[in-house]
């Protein structure tokens, strides 16, 4: 009986399907354990071989623990909202949901094909309406609170409402705006309606602000920090610049604190945790208050506020530095000025802020024209612009003090001489003259006044002090993390649950939701600038029969002044990240109407045991996770304070592109080894065309290919005959065409090869690249597994006998190995040993059931196709996936025998086979009658013999 693996894998695919072999309860009397991958985006192109490498690692997780009596949920669904479905609906006019079904569609074949035990019956798409219900009720939730930075909560807007009502604001300690105004009780309650809903928009965890965003014009919509890569739009490699818009932001920033300690509490990858310390960025400093100088046309004076963590450098101000952005940059500059800081402005505004973060080299500045006092000295300080100030870091101003910082002490040497560049005051006893002195110790300060002799910590803390009686500003820590902003200017995304009255925002009530997205015409912004939705002609609110009403509604003026009840909805959607912010929640009860999930529900399954993803998700995905679940868990909605306990990063499965070389002064193309000596420009080529083995091109294909028709008639230069292309590793990516897509591999091969190939590639934190003429090793390795249970003529060939030690041995350290393998999560390695185990097995002549019983278990996790067949033709009843797990037995890994190496004065000439039991004694006298000892003395005696039992036999002289 031979192994078809086409058959036996649609036999159990569909057997899984019929029986929901892997579906969970949420109520078990097993211990509980959740394993997830991250939320895939539906792209058009489908799965590539590197798309599974995570999803196989997690299913033999999944089906490990099921062995080992655990409830297993292992759940799938789609993150399907995003602009790629919408990018295609704005070219072709195709609705994104149509776009975005046919795509998932794609996806769930290609999902079946590799045969994950997912638990299709919990499937979510962020899409539909009865997911983003949700969605849209956790966003009013936000809103409808506030953070209390005593208790580091956050709790209901309506005990704050309380709270301002009896006793304002003045003795609150809670994370709000900037500059909020100070009330009493009877203050707040003399205040009209629209001015308390304005305050309070000042404290919800949701808020509208005018915020600096990087708009993609091309994409008509802003992006999130992490969407832009090298200044330009992550998706499309569009143009991003900054601007100013008035946006829906998340107050994230008031969990920083949290987010931080939260990292000491999971068990990730150090990687991951400092890149989201990196992102959080605590610093503790001071804030400090400088007075600007009143300038020529007699404006009042304002302040500048910095915050810096070298408080004790602050004699050492020889200018300051604003954002471009900074708002006071237009109020400040004078006329003599202006032409250049609005120039300057302008270019600062088409780079993004990653890039002038990490523009380290580049100096440019322009000075205001205005002045600052120094809080001590009361000296006039120079204020200057420059784009390595943001505006969202800190206060967007700095005290530059060159004498102690690197890119201060370039800038101020780049500008010396010029206008409003003084000389760099030294505060320190160390030599400046050559680069800046940055260190924290080895100095005693000087030239500052109440500050000489003091070293850093000394001077810290005492100029905070001063700084603090005197009014001039106070200790401060500072997060780098900023509020997200919340709104996206595109269509195919979560519409908000918001309505506007006199400009501000009112929340529809739950039991209205969901608010449906429309149908619009155009996907693209409207003429005069509006988001997408703005194209919708029924997109109202009618606040009476609260449902979403004709836009004609809304200019049908009020008989009475107060009566109206049409009100214009929010015309932005939510951003790509909202739906993923949450959903690993909605697996748990996936199907409940009434609420996001039960609180049974929640309770049973928790945090996520095993979360396995991309490390590109680090500042985004992860980090929005942490932060709603934070939230949900203080508002008495989620269990615990973690999402995700432990987080596995997969590596990339990188791809062999293949080139060919045309030459800069013709159309001659020469294959690889004729390269050297010629000037050629490198072209990718399409797998398609090309021997993936010996890497030869098929010149008649590549000539037809509508890819190069442009080379139907070129000249091709040959190695013995044949066009040899050129190889590299890079990045798996249709632009590159240098796909392969796993749907070839399981017909060609099978799907249990695949994941057995794709673990055995290496570790699966690590990068590797896909060689598709390694796969054939794995697939006779099955082969070779197969006929151990069947003989290809006589069908199945199995023996009651006992087997032999070496057998058990055999099987008992593959237990072993497999088990510490899954747990350890090494993959790669177990591999490895099921191929030496069916090698020993085969080479024992091993076809005895008491062996191949428990192989079939163990194999399962990793090759489950062929592992149920096995387990159906011994002889049993239904599906493999919960039978338990062999145990090791360690009396079948006690060594007996020992080979040892027998040595004549210490050079080893032979191998004895000796039982571990016998004494020195024993072990000497069957050495010496031996026939080969008795060769190599010749006739002598030893002057010594050295035996060690276990390991060595040595006989000297």
């Amino acid at each position: 009986m031979k192994y078809f693996y086409e058959k036996i894998e649609a036999k159990w695919q569909e057997y899984w399907a019929k029986n929901q072999t892997f579906a969970a309860t949420n109520y078990s009397d097993k211990p509980k354990y959740y394993v997830l991958d991250m939320f895939p985006y539906p792209s058009g192109a489908g799965l590539h071989v590197g798309h599974p490498l995570g999803y196989i690692a997690s299913d033999i997780v999944a089906r490990f623990k099921r062995h080992k009596g655990f409830n297993v949920l292992h759940p799938q669904g789609y993150d399907s909202f995003g602009l790629p479905a919408e990018q295609y609906a704005i070219q072709t006019g195709q609705h994104p949901e149509k776009t975005t079904r046919e795509n998932i569609a794609r996806y769930r074949e290609q999902l079946d094909k590799i045969g994950f035990s997912f638990d299709w019956s919990r499937e979510v798409r962020t899409s539909n309406a009865d997911y983003y219900k949700w969605t849209q009720w956790i966003f009013i939730q936000l809103f409808n609170s506030y953070y209390c930075k005593v208790d580091q909560k956050a709790y209901d807007i309506y005990e704050l409402i309380r709270i301002f009502e009896t006793e304002g604001n003045q003795m609150v300690n809670l994370v709000c705006d900037d500059g909020v105004e100070k009330f009493s009780a009877s203050g707040w309650n003399s205040f009209s309606k629209e001015k308390q809903q304005q305050i309070l928009l000042k404290y919800r965890l949701t808020y509208l602000a005018e915020t600096e965003v990087n708009w993609c014009p091309a994409l008509g919509t802003v992006l999130a920090n992490d969407e832009i890569v090298n200044g330009v739009s992550e998706r499309g490699g569009h143009p991003v610049i900054r601007k100013k818009m008035t946006q829906w932001s998340m107050r994230i920033s008031a969990y920083a604190e949290r987010l931080l300690q939260g990292l000491e509490t999971i068990d990730w990858s150090e990687s991951i945790k400092e890149s989201q310390r990196n992102w959080i960025g605590k610093s503790v400093g001071a804030s400090v208050s400088f007075n600007l100088l009143p300038t020529t046309d007699n404006r009042q004076p304002t302040t500048i506020d910095v915050f810096t963590t070298r408080p004790d450098t602050i004699f050492g101000v020889t200018f300051m530095t604003l954002a471009p952005e900074h708002e006071l940059v237009s109020v400040i500059t004078t006329p003599e000025q202006k032409a250049a800081v609005d120039a300057y402005v302008e270019a600062t505004a088409k780079r993004s802020e990653r890039e002038r973060m990490a523009d380290v080299k580049t100096i440019s500045g322009v000075f205001t024209g205005a002045y600052a006092e120094h809080p001590f000295t009361k000296e006039p300080i120079p204020v200057w612009i420059g784009d390595y100030v943001l505006a969202g870091y800190g206060t967007g101003a700095v005290m530059a003090v060159p004498c102690g910082d690197e890119r201060d002490y370039a800038f101020a040497n780049h500008f010396k001489g010029q206008q409003g560049m003084p000389a760099i005051k030294n505060i320190f006893n160390q030599d400046i003259s050559k680069e800046a002195f940055t260190a924290k110790d080895g100095f005693k300060l000087v030239n500052s006044d109440i500050l000489n002799g003091l070293d850093y910590k000394q001077g810290t803390e005492k100029i905070i002090y001063t700084l603090e009686k005197n009014g001039h500003g106070n200790g401060k820590t500072n997060y780098r993390l900023r509020d997200a902003v919340f709104s996206r200017q595109r269509y195919w995304g979560e519409p908000f649950p918001v309505y506007y009255v006199n400009g501000l925002p009112q929340m529809i009530d739950s039991k209205h939701l969901p608010i449906i997205l429309p149908e619009v015409e155009k996907y693209l912004p409207t003429e005069d600038g509006q988001p997408p939705l703005g194209n919708a002609t029924h997109w109202a609110w009618d606040s009476v029969n609260n449902k979403v009403v004709s836009n004609s509604l809304l200019v049908i003026p009020s008989a009475v002044e107060g009566t109206q009840t049409i009100f214009p909805l929010e015309l932005n959607t939510m951003p790509g990240w909202a739906g993923s912010s949450w959903y690993w929640m909605r697996y748990m009860d996936a199907h409940n109407d009434a609420v996001f999930a039960s609180k049974d529900a929640l309770k049973y399954w928790g945090s996520v045991d095993l979360y396995i993803g991309g490390s590109e998700h680090a500042t985004g995905h992860l980090l929005y996770s942490r932060f709603w679940n934070k939230f949900l868990k203080d508002r008495g909605y989620a269990p615990t304070e973690e999402p995700f306990k432990k987080l596995i990063n997969q590596g990339m499965i990188l791809g062999m592109s293949a080139f060919v070389y045309r030459s800069e002064d013709s159309k001659k193309l020469y294959s690889k080894g004729l390269i050297a000596r010629e000037k050629v420009h490198p072209i990718h080529v399409d797998l398609a065309v090309i021997n993936d083995i010996t890497n030869e091109l098929d010149i008649e294909a590549f000539k037809k290919h509508p890819l190069y028709s442009d080379y139907k008639d070129a000249e091709f230069q040959l190695e013995n005959g044949k066009y040899i292309v050129g190889r590299e590793v890079e990045k798996m990516s249709k632009s590159k065409y240098n796909v392969v897509n796993p749907d070839d591999i399981c017909s060609d091969y099978g799907a249990d090869t695949l994941r057995l190939y794709e673990m055995f590639l290496g570790p699966l934190e690590q990068a590797k690249p896909w060689n598709t003429a390694g796969i054939t090793g794995v697939s006779g390795f099955l082969k070779k597994l197969w006929r151990l249970y069947f003989d290809d003529a006589a069908g199945l060939n199995i023996t009651e006998e006992e087997p032999t030690s070496e057998m058990y041995k055999s099987l008992h350290k593959t237990i072993k190995k497999v088990t510490e393998d899954i747990e350890n999560f090494s993959f790669n390695t177990s591999v490895s040993q099921f191929m030496i185990c069916v090698n020993e097995l085969a080479t024992l002549k091993c076809h005895h059931r008491k062996i191949l019983e428990p192989l079939a278990i163990i194999i399962s996790p990793y090759a489950p196709h062929i592992a149920e067949e096995l387990w159906s033709q011994l002889g049993h009843e239904g599906s493999i996936s919960t039978v338990a797990f062999p145990i090791c037995d360690e009396k079948y890994l006690v060594e007996s025998e020992k080979e040892y190496p027998v040595s004549f004065n210490g050079k080893m000439r032979f191998t004895i086979k000796l039982s571990l039991d016998l004494s020195v004694s024993q072990i000497q006298e069957i050495v010496l009658a031996d026939e080969r000892t008795i060769k190599q003395l010749d006739g002598r005696t030893p002057n010594k013999i050295i035996i060690v039992p276990g390991k060595v036999i040595n006989l000297v002289g």
